[in-house]
């Protein structure tokens, strides 16, 4: 289920602050919880021509942002072979 963004536009402050109270999983920040916090700026991207088979591109282009999954799976491949390169080397 998605946000109703056009509800959203129409509460006001004191509703959404009611509503941010009465939510179990929202946890208050302070000080202390963003004093390592770091900007972290996203990487370019390239533009590629890759080839994948039919039903495999179909199936991610069923939901929007198929790219940025694509994107996602391939970074986390990329970070468990890095990670088994490293125990390797030891």
């Amino acid at each position: 289920m998605g946000t109703d963004w056009n509800k959203l536009r129409h509460m006001s402050d004191a509703q959404i602050r009611r509503g941010i109270a009465s939510d179990p999983d929202v946890r208050p920040t302070d000080e202390e919880f963003w004093k390592d916090a770091k900007v972290v700026w996203p990487t370019r991207k390239t533009v590629v021509t890759m080839r994948l088979d039919a039903d495999l591109l179909a199936w991610f282009r069923q939901e929007r942002g198929y790219q940025t999954r694509i994107n996602a799976i391939l970074r986390a491949y990329m970070k468990a072979h890095q990670f088994c390169e490293r125990r390797e080397a030891r």
